[in-house]
């Protein structure tokens, strides 16, 4: 896979599960009473925490499957499960529990500052988004490969920064059916990378099943 190749598969699927879209309409019901700036300031810290914990796991996924014993395929077929979970219901416009169960988006909404949790950990980064990382990780064979899935985790961060700012200001103009339709495009796109991650862990382990 070349490098611009494995640049967009990791920006594209990143940001897809990351799905900050399918967050706002939690994050603005968990933050009435709060202004704009105070939206913001949560937003912004929030993804300081995504990229963070993203980044954190990139390097530290390959200790984690040895210190387990864990093979790449058995955890590629793990994660993409947990990925098509998630895809299903964004493609019927549902927010997964996979992402984060009513009760913390309930907590969250009686808490003073919400951006650490559940905004950060697990609404943005969550089992789906870190498993993601381990993946990709997982899929770069050379240094610049690494740097790019880096590059691709700061991007996403930087645009859920955004596109939650964009919706701490703006709360009163979003148009529910237009999340809709953005939240079953990116399910349906995740799904498709969720079934490539699954045939590619099949493909590694063909030589032993029928070897």
């Amino acid at each position: 896979m070349s490098l611009l190749e494995y640049s967009l598969l990791a920006a594209s699927s990143l940001f897809v599960i990351v799905d900050p879209f399918a967050v706002i309409p939690a994050f603005i019901a968990m933050t009435p009473d709060d202004s704009p700036a105070e939206r913001s300031r949560m937003a912004k810290i929030a993804c300081l925490v995504v990229a963070g914990v993203l980044l954190g796991f990139a390097f530290a996924g390959q200790w984690i499957f040895k210190f387990l014993g864990i093979t790449l395929p058995a955890f590629q077929i793990a994660a993409s499960i947990v990925l098509l979970l998630v895809a299903l219901d964004m493609l019927r416009a549902q927010r997964s529990r996979v992402h984060e169960t009513s009760e913390e988006t309930t907590a969250g909404a009686e808490k003073t500052d919400i951006a650490v949790t559940p905004l950060a950990i697990p609404m943005l980064s969550g089992p789906g988004a870190i498993s993601t990382v381990i993946l990709l990780q997982a899929e770069a064979t050379t240094f610049w490969h690494s740097v790019a899935l880096c590059g691709c985790i700061l991007l996403v961060a930087l645009a859920s920064y955004w596109i939650l700012r964009m919706a701490a200001h703006g709360a009163k103009r979003l148009n529910p059916i237009a999340l809709r339709i953005g939240t079953r495009i990116m399910g349906l796109l995740l799904a498709a990378i969720a079934v490539q991650f699954m045939l590619n862990a099949i493909k590694a382990l063909k030589p032993v099943l029928f070897g």
